[in-house]
């Protein structure tokens, strides 16, 4: 079991990939200051939660644990496809995972259109770097999963790959103490703001009858709501729904929720 947080990422440097690919991003002034930006637009403009590095981290480490419960199992849409080997999968995770909510930075409309379009020249420019080659065919192949992970984290965009999947479910499990990613105003009263402060930690581990299970501890009833219909949504389009399990926890009690 593994709590989600900002270091999990560490966990996944084993992958040499994955750990040139997280020092190319995180040392690149381009992509830093586009997530500083989505924070700009997100938390100061509209009042949102956090959509900045804190997040990129969160949800590329997060993303990570879902796919490696979920490669050893049911597999890569990478390596059953030829796109690539089960390292570049991971690669591809990680980074469209971090670059996800890039497109904030120019609006919050649209954002997972906007991100894509963004991240085309900063791949164009660190794919090479991580894989210490010129941008070939097999590089562009190994974009274009990136991009879609980054255009299917989107609620109503259904994610075509298990590496999307993952992504998307990564993304979706940073909700802990407030951080729940739907965009809600802060300091506010609705539902969406309750139960999203509900929420005091989330954790991953392999399931008992499927390959990832999701638990969320929370402080009162109104946490279900954010795990039903915020990160709900995402797991529904996810793609590999029928092989997570999502548990709630209030004090005692456990609530078991299904989304295949």
């Amino acid at each position: 079991m593994v709590v989600v947080n900002s270091g999990l990422i560490k966990l996944h440097f084993n992958n040499s990939l994955v750990a040139r690919g997280f020092e190319a991003v995180e040392s690149d002034m381009e992509v830093q200051s586009l997530l500083q930006m989505s924070n700009v637009f997100a938390v100061k403009r509209l009042g949102y939660n956090d959509h900045g590095p804190v997040h990129a981290r969160i949800a590329a480490g997060s993303s990570l644990e879902v796919f490696k419960l979920l490669s050893s199992t049911v597999g890569s849409s990478i390596v059953r496809d030829g796109v690539g080997s089960i390292d570049d999968a991971e690669l591809v995770v990680m980074l469209g995972s971090y670059l996800h909510d890039i497109g904030n930075s120019i609006h919050r409309v649209n954002h997972s259109i906007h991100g894509v379009y963004l991240a085309v020249n900063i791949l164009n420019r660190l794919l090479p770097k991580i894989y210490g080659t010129d941008l070939t065919p097999e590089l562009i192949g190994i974009r274009q999963e990136i991009l879609h992970v980054i255009y299917a984290h989107d609620d109503d965009v259904q994610a075509l790959t298990i590496e999307a999947g993952a992504a998307k479910v990564g993304d979706g499990v940073d909700m802990a103490g407030g951080r729940a990613r739907i965009p809600y105003r802060r300091g506010g009263e609705s539902i969406h703001a309750l139960s999203a402060l509900a929420i005091e930690r989330v954790m991953i581990e392999r399931g008992e009858n499927k390959p990832v299970k999701i638990i969320v501890k929370t402080k009162n009833p109104a946490g279900i709501f954010q795990v039903e219909n915020v990160m709900g949504r995402k797991i529904r389009t996810s793609g590999i729904q029928q092989h997570i399990e999502v548990e709630v926890r209030y004090r005692s009690r456990v609530r078991k929720v299904l989304f295949s």
